[in-house]
């Protein structure tokens, strides 16, 4: 539709008719486009198998309505409206305080629910199969240190701490399959898969599916985690665990080797000080580095706690939020949730998410969109909901190799499947490390390393190129180790490298 407008140099504006007439077109053509994707969901539940019906409906009814809140939601924020944090928002995680008793700490302990998020595949690490069964120290997986952590809690107190694993369905048979190996560990598993909700054709916006009796997996996509809340209700667990008395819930990503059960956050949402409500919500923050800029944050927007993902900011202001000094902390994606209160706000429909966009390319050539939510972003769906600023040791994620270095190197020393800073490092912070194409495979970053190198004095390490380390290597301060196009650089075994630049034709040099 053409529009009129009126140059002012290099201005242009419109009038409020037109305005108005361009909001009434887009409104018209969203409530368009709900209409016809409501006729292809239900052309689409006539060629669902009779056993599975019910399951599609209730899957297909969650998906229309997230559908629903994309056309109508903003894509950024108004920047205006963020206000500053209210006093008391984020909470310091030294105000807490600690509990000793240990009938005390058994009894809130019997209050819990460990939710880990299991949806992942390793594919990005070239691992194949759930991102959980990939080796991080001493051949033990992230299912086992997991496993271990939480039979050393229910032996320790006497407690019977559940853990739930939210699987996706590119991560439920494997994982069931792994699941049993771990017959005689002494921790109550329970799994759930999460919804798979169609992919949509970026052009026409409708499903690429044509049929749900079949098993095509590339027509279909785990809708993020914020669909956490939806599924652990669908599942049944969500009132099963309320009839057992459990009152809250720890829920974060099974590859954040940092996320344990944490029993002055526990004693905190259970037992408040006397001035407060306990808080149906707690996210725990953590302060931004320059490697987490692009880390979403919480800030006060409506007159309710928000978090605000980089997605949601308008351009001209993306160099604002990833400033350290505005905004300082960001989420760690440990977040503890009241189950009553979820069952509320999944049963009343008041669960507010924004939608994230996830473009994808598919190997048949085709332009798709995901849908997906962010577990976190239900903050502003709880009452009383607060952040607590942890210590950095809180997070440990795995995403690539370069993280896999740190963990799997003497920084961390390892007990009952927890992993703690080494009291050897003369310094808390954990070093920057930056690991070239060559080792972006796990496979491939195992064999360049004949042993892991001893990171405890290290500050920044970036590699690049052809490059191999040899047994008992010592990396110190600032390295930077860089293999021109065609030259290999082999590090000897036993070699001490402090301050150094390893260039392409092997020269050492004093930083």
């Amino acid at each position: 539709m053409a529009q009129r407008h009126v140059s002012v140099g290099c201005f242009s504006t419109f009038s409020e008719a037109e305005a108005k007439s361009s909001e009434e077109w887009k409104t018209s053509t969203k409530s368009e486009a709900l209409s016809i994707m409501e006729g292809e969901l239900a052309s689409l539940l006539n060629t669902s198998p009779d056993a599975k019906l019910d399951h599609y409906k209730m899957e297909l009814s969650g998906f229309r309505n997230l559908f629903a809140r994309f056309l109508r939601a903003k894509p950024t924020v108004d920047w205006s409206k963020i206000e500053p944090l209210p006093e008391g928002a984020i909470r310091p995680y030294k105000s807490l305080g600690t509990v000793s008793a240990k009938d005390i700490i058994a009894a809130q302990l019997r209050k819990l629910v460990v939710v880990k998020l299991n949806g992942g595949l390793g594919t990005s690490m070239g691992c194949k199969g759930p991102k959980s069964v990939i080796s991080v120290r001493n051949d033990l997986t992230f299912l086992d240190l997991t496993m271990q952590q939480i039979q050393t809690l229910n032996k320790t107190y006497g407690v019977d701490v559940p853990l739930v694993l939210m699987n996706s369905f590119n991560t439920n048979e494997d994982t069931s399959k792994v699941l049993k190996k771990y017959s005689n560990v002494k921790v109550s598993v329970h799994t759930f898969s999460q919804s798979q909700y169609p992919r949509i054709n970026r052009e026409t916006l409708l499903p690429i599916v044509k049929s749900l009796d079949g098993d095509d997996n590339e027509c279909w996509y785990p809708p993020g985690h914020g669909n956490f809340y939806e599924a652990f209700h669908n599942s049944g667990l969500l009132d099963k665990f309320i009839a057992d008395g459990k009152e809250y819930c720890f829920l974060s990503n099974i590859d954040n080797m940092g996320a344990t059960v944490d029993l002055s956050i526990l004693n905190f949402v259970l037992n408040p000080q006397a001035e407060q409500e306990a808080p149906e919500f707690l996210m725990e923050v953590t302060d931004k580095t320059r490697a987490d800029v692009k880390g979403g944050t919480l800030i006060q927007y409506e007159g309710r706690l928000m978090l605000l993902e980089i997605a949601q900011v308008p351009k001209d202001y993306v160099d604002e939020f990833k400033s350290i000094s505005k905004f300082r902390i960001f989420n760690t994606n440990n977040l503890w949730a009241k189950l009553s209160a979820m069952k509320r706000v999944v049963t009343e429909n008041k669960l507010e998410m924004e939608v994230i966009v996830n473009p994808k390319h598919l190997d048949r050539g085709l332009d798709v969109i995901q849908l997906e939510t962010a577990a976190g972003a239900a903050i502003k769906s709880f009452r009383g909901a607060v952040g607590v600023n942890v210590p950095r040791s809180r997070f440990l994620p795995v995403k690539k190799t370069s993280d896999l270095l740190l963990l799997m190197s003497n920084l961390y020393d390892i007990d009952n499947g927890s992993l703690t800073l080494s009291h050897q490092r003369s310094f808390p912070t954990t070093p920057l490390v930056k690991l070239g194409s060559s080792f972006d495979k796990v496979k491939d970053y195992l064999g360049r390393f004949n042993g892991i190198p001893d990171l405890l004095e290290l500050d920044h390490l970036t590699v690049s190129g052809d490059v191999w380390f040899g047994k008992d290597v010592s990396l110190k301060g600032t390295v930077i180790i860089i293999a021109n196009h065609g030259d290999r650089i082999d590090i000897p075994p036993g070699s001490i490298l402090e301050n150094k630049i390893v260039s392409g034709n092997l020269r050492i040099l004093e930083h």
